[in-house]
């Protein structure tokens, strides 16, 4: 079985809250609902009471997953969400999270995004010393070294299983009475703090405040661990942080157009990648169109730089969802217009310049030109607003293996000539930077350069993505 969106795949949203006197469990749901673009796969809720924590999760969209029924039953003043892209280990029910896990006879619940680079060497430790796994995901690796931790408290065990692991993180720790959250030190995957009145939330993205009208505090700093109990908020910087390294995929395509990182709308941002983009590879064209809804920002700032009309050509279907679809390329092509139909009077005759925010293997937009083409559309100018993609990424984000890029065994022209195409230009990685308006070393640039912040082990093996193409694990963030 295989994706339809031939792009890369998100990662995981996490949620926590700590609010007595609220409805702790449609709170953590609407915020779920808020992050669902971060992971359609599965979702689940752990609250907790003072003495006993409740989990429910599922496979499925949190709407799928919760109704007033099963929520009913989860009773608490604190809890944490989670909702999941398998990156690497198997969408079946046992990688769901929340886990559920031990801590000297009380229990604790967590959930995690992103993925550990060491995870199969601390797993095979673990099984050495008698540990057993249930599920093939990072997030149990965790779980275990928090539960095999002599330490006097589960505040002191958390902060030892983080001097241990090493990758991207952002996660959220849920005991009887306080919720934790971690962030990495290279801060690959973003985390926010916010507060409703005098209570604390912590979120994957600031969209996930918005919807339950709480207000922005701050994000989480790469290194940094918070604590939220009864005593209120404390915060210690855990790690030492070399250099930060949010993942810029967050930037041109992860994180919700309305959610703000480093202080900067992602709509914005996007809008200024397609201005840069127009400034790099003006062309002269009649209008311009998006590959909906990742490329529209960066089409509509295209559109405003270079004077060409925005327009939509094509209408997408919202309610087909990520589609499983089998290898062949009749049914890869009905699976493509399932999802996208072009407006013939608009595109018809005209010559258009199409922005998408990334092409990975190249076949969904070889299959998109041909729906161009069939609709009446003159010429067809490509433009991208992120470089080509070369290398994989090890940090929790599922893309294709570096021979799977096109990129990487094709020269821009060549892949003109396979979109069949009239002309294709990237955004540089300097346009990128430019648009952005940080620093460069603020950010992974990887999956363009091979500039890896963490390094990858030479016999590291990341599922199919593994650079030991010999060796197989299934794992998850």
């Amino acid at each position: 079985m295989v994706y339809l969106r031939e792009s890369v795949k998100e990662e995981c949203g996490v949620f926590g809250i700590y609010a007595p006197g609220r409805n702790i469990p449609e709170i953590i749901f609407y915020g779920l609902q808020a992050l669902q673009h971060r992971g359609q796969e599965s979702a689940g809720i752990a609250v907790a009471d003072g003495d006993n924590i409740l989990i429910f999760k599922d496979l499925g969209l949190v709407s799928q997953v919760f109704n007033e029924k099963n929520l009913a039953p989860l009773q608490g003043y604190l809890g944490i969400g989670h909702t999941r892209y398998s990156t690497k280990g198997k969408n079946i029910w046992k990688n769901s999270q929340p886990i559920y896990s031990m801590f000297k006879n009380e229990s604790f619940a967590i959930a995690h995004n992103g993925n550990l680079i060491n995870s199969e060497q601390i797993r095979s430790e673990l099984i050495k010393k008698g540990s057993v796994f249930e599920t093939t995901s990072d997030t149990e690796v965790i779980a275990s070294l928090i539960e095999n931790s002599e330490a006097e408290n589960i505040e002191d065990a958390v902060k030892e299983a983080t001097f241990k692991i090493k990758g991207s993180y952002s996660m959220v720790i849920l005991s009887k009475d306080k919720v934790i959250g971690v962030r990495d030190p290279y801060g690959f995957r973003p985390m926010v703090l916010g507060k409703i009145d005098n209570d604390y939330i912590i979120a994957s993205e600031t969209c996930a405040l918005d919807i339950i009208e709480a207000s922005f505090i701050r994000e989480i700093d790469p290194g940094e661990i918070l604590i939220i109990d009864k005593n209120g908020l404390r915060s210690q910087m855990l790690l030492p942080v070399d250099r930060r390294s949010m993942c810029v995929f967050e930037l041109i395509y992860f994180a919700r157009p309305d959610s703000y990182i480093h202080g900067k709308n992602m709509f914005e941002t996007r809008h200024k990648m397609g201005r840069q983009l127009a400034k790099e590879s003006p062309v002269a064209a009649d209008i311009v169109i998006s590959v909906p809804d990742s490329g529209t920002p960066a089409a509509i700032g295209y559109s405003a730089e270079s004077g060409i009309p925005y327009a939509e050509g094509f209408i997408k279907n919202r309610y087909v969802g990520r589609t499983f679809i089998q290898p062949s390329q009749e049914i890869r092509e009905i699976g493509v217009r399932l999802k996208l139909n072009p407006l013939k009077d608009i595109i018809n005759g005209k010559r258009v310049v199409v922005v998408d925010d990334s092409i990975v293997r190249g076949n969904t937009s070889r299959q998109i030109v041909k729906m161009l083409y069939n609709a009446g559309v003159k010429e067809i100018h490509m433009r991208i607003s992120s470089p080509p993609l070369l290398y994989p990424c090890y940090y929790g984000i599922d893309m294709a293996s570096k021979q799977e890029f096109i990129a990487n065994h094709k020269s821009i022209e060549d892949i003109r000539k396979y979109l069949k195409v009239t002309s294709l230009k990237y955004l540089t990685i300097d346009g990128l930077v430019k648009a952005i308006g940080e620093p460069k070393n603020a950010f992974c640039f990887a999956c363009f350069n091979g500039h890896y912040p963490v390094d990858i082990p030479k016999n590291f093996h990341y599922d199919k993505y593994s650079l030991d193409k010999n060796k197989k694990v299934s794992s998850n963030a």
